[in-house]
């Protein structure tokens, strides 16, 4: 059983940046695909960017693409998500999961391929 807490979430204006964290308990962190969702108010979850277990491979979402930055520590199992240039579309409560898969496919992007799910952060970008 592996628990994700997300934080760093947070009321930040439109051109601001805010950093997430995800911290995950378990030595097998490290063998893990994470990755970041979010979920935003009458809207269906949506992937945001997911890295490989060595950090080596990284999805981006086309909507957060040239904003959004994924890594992660396996030193300190934590994956981190960078969010610059925010804008009020990017308000939703995010998540972070893990995915026991160690393989790296296009199915990193399904909700469904992931095992594991924090409780989510929220983010808010005022106009």
């Amino acid at each position: 059983q592996v628990q994700l807490v997300e934080s760093g979430g947070g009321l930040v204006q439109t051109g601001g940046s805010l950093r997430l964290s995800c911290g995950a308990s378990g030595r097998a962190f490290s063998s893990y695909v994470m990755g970041w969702f979010r979920q935003a108010p009458g809207k269906e979850r949506e992937f945001v960017a997911a890295i490989s277990w060595g950090g080596s491979n990284t999805d981006v979402a086309v909507s957060v693409k040239g904003r959004f930055t994924i890594s992660r520590d396996n030193a300190k199992n934590t994956m981190y998500l960078q969010m610059n240039s925010l804008k009020p579309e990017d308000t939703a409560v995010y998540y972070c999961a893990a995915d026991r898969n160690p393989g790296w496919s296009r199915r990193v992007r399904e909700r469904n391929e992931y095992d594991y799910w924090g409780q989510g952060t929220q983010v808010t970008v005022s106009s």
